[in-house]
């Protein structure tokens, strides 16, 4: 498959997919949190695929990489994020193992695309 587009690329795909599963899960949060933890792990979870579009289309593999960089640490972020969450009872397991079951698989995706951009350089 030709990858025109950033929205052609799986790995920005899967960070969509978490996006929504961070939002569905974090509807759930208590109200107090709206600007705690709610916002934060929001924020968090919507940067890797905005960082991801945002490398794909910059001109030099520097900056691309820059910005994976960035979605990996976003990614570390609504990791840490959601564990916390479940340990204040805020989710459930099933949503914990399900998130951060996708959050290892969106790791190792971001990790291929970084290794395969770093070849090419």
């Amino acid at each position: 498959m030709e990858i025109k587009s950033y929205r052609d690329l799986r790995v920005w795909q899967s960070g969509i997919e978490l996006v929504m599963m961070v939002y569905e899960t974090s509807e759930q949060f208590p109200a107090r949190e709206i600007y705690g933890l709610t916002s934060q792990i929001r924020r968090a979870a919507v940067s890797i695929p905005s960082n991801i579009a945002e490398g794909h289309t910059r001109e030099s593999t520097k900056e691309y990489l820059h910005h994976l960089s960035i979605a990996q640490a976003s990614l570390a972020e609504v990791e840490t994020q959601i564990e916390i969450a479940f340990r204040l009872k805020y989710c459930t397991d099933d949503e914990l193992d399900k998130i951060l079951t996708h959050a290892t698989s969106l790791a190792k995706q971001l990790y291929s695309l970084r290794n395969a951009l770093q070849s090419k350089k």
